[in-house]
C-alpha cells in the first residue's frame, strides 16, 4: 500500500506544471488503455521503430475509439496539459499517438502519465510550454505546423512535395467563441484570440492541392500529419486531421478520427486520394514529418 502510495505522488511531483493544478482524473483519462498501450509497445518493441512507423503503431492500436469532441475543453479557466484515451477528436488522435511514441524514446521506467503529459505539452503549446492561459496552446493546424517547425519537432513538408502558396484565414473560434467552454465563461480573451487570429492569418502557407496528392502519395510516409484543407471566398482554411498509413500493398491511407456523421470513430480510411475525391468541400492537404 505504501509503495502504491509512493508512486501515485511520484506521477503527481513528475506532472506539467498547470496539470497538477486541476485533479489527475480530469487531466489524463483511460488508465486502463494507457497500460494497454504500454503493454503491447514493450511485447512488440514498438521502441525499436523509426517514429513514423511507431506512431502509426499507436494509431492501429488505437482503431476502433469513438470519437469525441471538445476534450481539450476540461475547465472555465485553467489550461493544462490533458489526454483523453476514452476519446479522440481528429487533432487529439494524431497528438496522442505522436506524444506516446515520443514517450518510448524515454527509459522503460519512465512509460508513465506523467511522461506522457510531457510530451502532450511539448506538442500542444506555443514553445512547448503551457502557461496555464488559454491562448497558450497551439490552437490551429497552420500555427502548430509553423511553431513545431521551428522547434524542429516536425519538418513542414508541404513545399518541398510541390505544395503552393495559398491565401488562408483563421477565423473558426471568434466567429463561433460560444460553443468553447473557456471562451464562454471569460469572453474577455476575445480580442486577445482575435490579434491572435490574425497573426496565424498572416502566416504563410502552402498547400498541396488534390489533384495533385495522387503524384505525391509514394513520397509520403507512415505517420506524416496530414491536414485536410477546404477553400471558401477564396481563402483556404484547415478543417480535418490525420496520420498517413502505408498497408503492407503499399497503398497510402489516411488514419483519423472520423466525426460522427461519418464512422464516429478512430479508422484506417480509404487510400488518401481516394478520401479526398469524396467530399467536394476538401481542397488539398498539408503535411508535416515528425523528426522526434
Amino acid at each position: 500500500m505504501k509503495i502504491r502510495l509512493l508512486l501515485l505522488l511520484l506521477v503527481f511531483v513528475a506532472l506539467p506544471a498547470f496539470a497538477g493544478l486541476l485533479p489527475f482524473d480530469t487531466v489524463f483519462r483511460g488508465r486502463d488503455r494507457f497500460d494497454m498501450l504500454v503493454q503491447r509497445a514493450d511485447e512488440e518493441n514498438w521502441k525499436a521503430l523509426p517514429i513514423g512507423e511507431r506512431e502509426c503503431a499507436v494509431g492501429r492500436a488505437l482503431v476502433g475509439t469513438p470519437y469525441q469532441s471538445f476534450t481539450l475543453e476540461i475547465d472555465d479557466h485553467v489550461e493544462a496539459p490533458s489526454v483523453n484515451l476514452d476519446g479522440f477528436d481528429c487533432w487529439t488522435f494524431f497528438e496522442t499517438s505522436l506524444a506516446f511514441a515520443r514517450m518510448l524514446n524515454e527509459p522503460r521506467q519512465g512509460w508513465t502519465p506523467a511522461t506522457l503529459l510531457h510530451f502532450i505539452e511539448l506538442d500542444r503549446y506555443r514553445g512547448g510550454h503551457c502557461t496555464g492561459e488559454y491562448l497558450s496552446r497551439l490552437h490551429y493546424l497552420e500555427d502548430w505546423l509553423y511553431d513545431n517547425d521551428r522547434r524542429g519537432l516536425v519538418r513542414n513538408m508541404t513545399h518541398s512535395l510541390g505544395g503552393i502558396r495559398v491565401p488562408h484565414e483563421a477565423t473558426e473560434m471568434s466567429a463561433g467563441w460560444h460553443e468553447y467552454r473557456y471562451l464562454r465563461a471569460d469572453p474577455s480573451l476575445l480580442p486577445a484570440l482575435r490579434e491572435m487570429e490574425e497573426r496565424v492569418s498572416d502566416q504563410t502557407l502552402y498547400e498541396i492541392p488534390k489533384s495533385r496528392v495522387p503524384a505525391v502519395e509514394s513520397r509520403l510516409e507512415d505517420g506524416d500529419i496530414i491536414g485536410i484543407t477546404t477553400r471558401e471566398n477564396g481563402l483556404i482554411s484547415t478543417a480535418h486531421v490525420g496520420m498517413a498509413y502505408r498497408d503492407g500493398m503499399g497503398v497510402l491511407h489516411f488514419m483519423h478520427a472520423s466525426s460522427p456523421h461519418n464512422f464516429g470513430r478512430v479508422v484506417i480510411d480509404d487510400r488518401l486520394s481516394n478520401y479526398l475525391a469524396r467530399y467536394r468541400s476538401d481542397a488539398g492537404i498539408i503535411v508535416a514529418r515528425p523528426l522526434i
